[in-house]
């Protein structure tokens, strides 16, 4: 009793000092239970997995070929646990917490709903467009560079129960197509150093391709490689972690050079069977397509043309001393651990 009076007397006090109650705080959401997601997988029985990596990484491509599988189906980008204000923001806020953990609220058997709440929402969201093209399995694919090892967790505190699919591309090569993707699709986020860049790319982009210009500033190519390091070494751990064996790895360069073989280990994760009516054929038509490479040309064509859009090793054309030296300062180690060199002498 002496405890609520001595609160009151302080929000007063707030009240007086500074005009206003202070601002409240949520508690943290709570992780589901394995009872929650029993329940759950009740009315949503569909098994679900989840595509990460780092933007500029082939999660697009890896999503086309996954849901060429009769059982598989995975769309694009719900951001469910990768991107503010994230599937938890639904419930996050004190109002929130209030009415959903509220004694009088007899369906919350005396604890948070929160995790119930989310899981039936992104559930229902998925297996609705799974059961519409009479799919048995759904997975969304969301890059996770803006969360890195933090998306995992969002995610296992939901899905404890999912499949998750890392997919990995030489950074070097990441960070030139982001590069260029800013160029193309986001020049909104440019300064005036980086128009300066892109405007003498398009107008002669043969200087570039000699080693003689950088398509970065210094600050963009730091920033790439730092972004790309954070998220392979953070979600890998993390995924290994909290999923174990239900966690995946896979590189990029590989998935381009045995399509095939590599997609067999992602639908045998995913637990149907690898080998289906057609395979070589709907895999080859899927890799003989660039949708984002034709789209790029077609919005700045001046930029696009002279670039070889996929294509592993890009970065060789156009890293010059500078970018090589950065990237090695940052990067270089990591670049030996994922194999995609012996050691710093490249």
């Amino acid at each position: 009793m002496l405890k609520k009076i001595v609160h009151r007397f302080q929000l007063a006090a707030n009240v007086l000092r500074f005009g206003e109650l202070p601002a409240q705080k949520r508690n943290p959401i709570p992780a589901i239970t394995s009872e929650e997601v029993a329940d759950a997988r009740e009315f949503f029985p569909l098994d679900k997995f989840f595509i990460f990596g780092h933007a500029r990484s082939g999660t697009t491509l890896l999503t086309r070929l996954v849901r060429l599988h009769p059982e598989v189906h995975c769309n694009y980008q719900g951001h469910f646990f990768t991107r503010k204000p994230l599937l938890k923001g639904m419930v996050d806020t004190p109002e929130m917490e209030s009415w959903l953990t509220r004694r009088s609220n007899r369906w919350n058997h005396g604890r948070d709903l929160s995790p119930l709440v989310l899981r039936a929402v992104s559930d229902f969201i998925m297996e609705r467009d799974a059961r519409k093209v009479g799919k048995s399995i759904v997975g969304d694919k969301s890059p996770s560079g803006l969360m890195n090892g933090n998306a995992v967790k969002l995610l296992h505190d939901v899905y404890p129960d999912a499949k998750l699919i890392f997919i990995v591309r030489d950074g070097r090569d990441t960070a030139l197509s982001h590069r260029f993707q800013r160029f193309i699709d986001a020049t909104q986020h440019l300064t005036k150093e980086d128009w300066a860049i892109r405007n003498a790319f398009a107008e002669n982009p043969d200087p570039f391709f000699a080693g003689d210009k950088s398509v970065f500033t210094q600050k963009s190519i730091r920033e790439e490689v730092e972004s790309w390091v954070a998220n392979l070494t953070e979600t890998d751990q993390m995924g290994k972690e909290l999923f174990g064996k239900s966690y995946l790895s896979l590189r990029y360069e590989d998935l381009l050079k045995n399509t095939k073989s590599e997609m067999q280990q992602v639908w045998r994760l995913l637990g149907v069977e690898p080998e289906f009516e057609g395979i070589d054929d709907v895999i080859a038509a899927e890799m003989g397509t660039n949708l984002d490479a034709d789209w790029q040309k077609e919005k700045a064509k001046e930029i696009a043309t002279p670039l070889q859009k996929g294509k592993a090793g890009s970065w060789q054309d156009l890293f010059t001393i500078r970018d090589k030296a950065i990237f090695k300062d940052l990067g270089g180690q990591i670049l030996v651990d994922w194999k995609y060199e012996k050691d710093s002498n490249w």
